[in-house]
């Protein structure tokens, strides 16, 4: 069952050893506030020139890097919609971050990833609808796919990780 593949954890996300840590990156992929920004820090001045070379990030999709002092092996960037009203794509648009973020994970067979709470920060994403719509995309996304094998949700602060808990012991 794909539930068995997935880890819920309050944390850092830099910290995670894990193949592939996403990053919500904002379009121009150079670095940040929040998440963005704890891992261009932790990540060292080696992914900010590699991002330099990438002509930024559409939102709702994603480009990879290396991961340069993580222990990750690569970082997946993926630039989350901005919340207006809810009838602007947002939801569309965050639920490929996921997809596609998944999906760059299989071609690189990573056997793990880890995602933060995307667009639920600056983006102010509501955090119960965008963790319906995480859950939703990475369950579908398991139970046809074998890799990666392993699927940690990063959630940074008690309150998103309160969302995530409720809504994760009922998948």
């Amino acid at each position: 069952m794909p539930e068995s593949r997935i880890e819920l954890i309050q944390g850092d996300i830099t910290h995670q050893d894990v193949s592939v840590i996403v990053n919500a990156a904002n379009s121009g992929l150079l670095g940040g506030g929040g998440v963005d920004g704890a891992i261009h820090r932790a990540a060292g001045p080696g992914l900010l020139q590699e991002c330099r070379k990438l002509g930024g990030c559409a939102t709702g999709e994603a480009k990879v890097t290396g991961a340069y002092d993580l222990k990750a092996q690569w970082i997946i960037h993926t630039v989350g919609p901005v919340y207006k009203d809810g009838k602007s794509g947002e939801d569309r648009l965050l639920a490929s971050c996921y997809r596609r973020s998944l999906e760059l994970a299989k071609e690189l067979g990573a056997v793990s990833i880890a995602f933060p709470s995307i667009s639920t920060g600056a983006y102010r994403f509501p955090v119960e609808r965008a963790c319906r719509i995480a859950l939703g995309e990475i369950k579908q996304f398991l139970a046809q796919n074998p890799v990666p094998e392993k699927v940690v949700l990063v959630c940074f602060d008690s309150f998103t990780y309160g969302h995530y808990a409720r809504l994760f012991s009922m998948i």
